[in-house]
């Protein structure tokens, strides 16, 4: 008879648990997740979760990649409002215990609060969301100070120590859209 110690146990199937996994998986499609969020963060099996995707948003899930580079998030209005998520991102981690998801999503919601109020479109979406704190977790990007009004900045991991956010410094044709929901400088 082999020793208990020798012995791999497979892991046990919980009811409950995939009663969570498939919980969260529905509130992150809600949010507009696509289906590499969802892989990534529930331990659902694909077919599983291309089932609850129909059946939750009535469609198919978009294909395609995830975008793999940081420059969306460093463009003007793109660099505001990621900013504004990672700020309130990172408010959030350090006076509320909750895992990684639960904690992407309440900022996910203020941050669309916020733009609400505000009378802006939203131009992060969920997923872009998620992406922006896998880059800051992997070093990829980081917050700077702005050099001006001292507010933390989405940016490059090695920017100088004299940045101009681009609030302060904004490029020139910068708030000159007509579009509904844009920002706009007076």
């Amino acid at each position: 008879m082999p020793s208990s110690s020798t012995t791999a146990k497979a892991p046990v199937k919980s009811v409950l648990n995939e009663s969570k996994q498939i919980e969260r998986a529905a509130m992150l499609i809600q949010m507009g997740a696509r289906m590499q969020v969802l892989e990534s963060e529930t331990t659902l099996s694909y077919e599983r979760l291309i089932r609850l995707y129909k059946e939750i948003a009535g469609k198919s899930p978009s294909k395609g990649q995830l975008p793999f580079s940081t420059d969306w998030f460093l463009t003007w209005q793109e660099n505001i409002h990621s900013s504004l998520f990672l700020n309130i991102y990172e408010y959030l981690s350090k006076g509320v215990d909750l895992d990684a998801v639960e904690l992407l999503t309440k900022a996910y919601r203020l941050y669309n609060e916020q733009v609400a109020t505000a009378e802006i479109e939203p131009l992060l979406s969920f997923t872009r969301a998620w992406r922006l704190v896998k880059f800051v977790d992997a070093g990829m990007l980081t917050r700077t100070q702005c050099s001006q009004c001292s507010g933390q900045f989405v940016t490059e991991l090695y920017e100088n120590r004299h940045f101009t956010c681009g609030l302060c410094n904004p490029p020139a044709r910068a708030g000159k859209s007509k579009s509904a929901g844009a920002l706009m400088l007076h």
